[in-house]
Formats: structure tokens, sequence, C-alpha cells
């Protein structure tokens, strides 16, 4: 299935676990260093620089290096700790690798937010990277949140709607 950047509720509605996926458009980056800030600014309204609108985004867990963007593993505290409620301010897709807990995947099924795992192999996202931009918390280097513009990324959905391809008895 094809998805472009933002997302809308229909789509999020469409999706399974084990689909797979092809995301195009924009796409922030960040991983443990960088969600936490996020999560705070979010907390104490404040407003972003650089047009950063969460609303139909999509969260790829991983830093932003000269060799490449690969997905970092999204049960890290700091970032399993983000996705309820970078979800619940409108963020749809988190990007990631690995299993997360019932409690997160309870947080995206209230959301109307899933998460898609996606293959570390850092040459094939690269050749499907067309830009990136730096849009928040420079002095985090490569771990600040990055702003992607990306065609047909492969993903798998891994968790949707109360449900996680981790689970055999959901």
């Amino acid at each position: 299935m094809e998805i472009n950047t933002p997302i809308t509720e229909e789509c999020i509605a469409k999706l399974t676990i084990g689909d797979t996926v092809y995301i195009s458009g924009s796409i922030f980056c960040g991983r443990d260093a960088v969600l936490p800030k996020v999560v705070q600014m979010i907390r104490e309204n404040k407003n972003f620089d650089h047009g950063i609108e969460l609303k139909g985004s999509v969260i790829f867990h991983t830093a932003v290096s000269p060799a490449g963007v690969g997905p970092t593993s999204s049960n890290k505290l700091e970032i399993e700790n983000s996705i309820g409620p970078l979800s619940k301010a409108g963020v749809k897709l988190h990007l990631g690798k690995g299993e997360i807990g019932r409690g997160t995947i309870e947080a995206l099924n209230q959301n109307h937010a899933v998460y898609a795992v996606i293959p570390p192999v850092t040459a094939l996202l690269g050749d499907k990277t067309r830009g990136q931009e730096l849009v928040a918390f420079p002095e985090l280097g490569m771990e600040a949140l990055y702003r992607l513009k990306v065609e047909r990324y492969p993903a798998i959905i891994a968790a949707a709607h109360g449900r996680s391809i981790y689970e055999q008895h959901v």
C-alpha cells in the first residue's frame, strides 16, 4: 500500500498488522536524545520553528549521519515513552525496529496511530531519501530532529488497532 504524508485517519483505519507499506513525503527523524525534548515542548505548549507540523506526520526512530539512516530500537525507554504523547499530538506512524510494549500498543490504538518496522538497510533507504533538513535541537548533532523527503520507504505494519505482530494472542 502506498502512503503519502500527511497521513489521514482514513488511511490509518485501513492498515492491518503485517501490511507492507511504502511511505513517501516528509518524515521526521528522532531517537532517544531528541524525542523526550519534543514531548516536553508539546507538554509546555511551545511552538516549533521551521514549520514543524505533527498532525498526520511520521517519526522514524533514527539518527541522521553521513553514513545514512537506519532504524534504532523503538523499545528504548526514551523512545517508547514518547510514542503515546507524540501520537496524541498527531503523529500517525512511528517507524523503528523491535517489539514495543502492550501499553504502547494501547496508546497507539487510543490515538489512531500505528507502528511499523523498517528494514535496517541503510543503503536501500539512502537510495530512497531525496533530501534532509535539520529542524530542531542542532546541539544534538546527528541525534537532532531532522525532516527527510523520502520516496517509497518500505515498512511493515507491526502494531495497529490494538494488535501487534509480536503478540500471538491479542
